[in-house]
């Protein structure tokens, strides 16, 4: 299976679990909160097995792969965000907007660099 494919169905899988188990005792806002936290430690946890398999051996690929993976998933967050459950752009923007309590965008900053951190781990680079 490809790594972005996994991140992809792990991501959408804990989304749903969040969404199921957190949101009404924590509120949709903290709930999101937490689960970019969990989520980031899935995805090193996902780059901590791939990232041997994906052969990544410097600085430069490993930026590579990041921006592939990033690239994918913010793709994949806005189809489904937007066209899937139709949640408004707005709705969307705030998820990533610190000011508003979004933390989306530093769990994306973890996914951007999870190749890099895993290749430092493995003693790739």
């Amino acid at each position: 299976m490809r790594c972005d494919v996994a991140i992809a169905l792990v991501e959408t899988l804990h989304g749903i679990l969040r969404i199921r188990f957190l949101n009404r005792p924590l509120g949709a806002r903290r709930a999101s909160q937490v689960g970019v936290l969990t989520g980031s430690l899935l995805i090193l946890a996902i780059g901590w097995l791939t990232v041997p398999w994906i052969g990544v051996r410097t600085m430069q690929e490993c930026l590579v792969a990041g921006t592939l993976w990033l690239s994918l998933m913010l793709g994949f967050e806005l189809v489904l965000g937007h066209w899937i459950f139709r949640l408004p752009w707005r709705r969307l923007a705030a998820e990533y907007d610190l000011r508003k309590g979004g933390f989306l965008g530093l769990g994306m900053l973890v996914l951007f660099f999870t190749p890099l951190i895993m290749a430092t781990v493995h003693g790739v680079r």
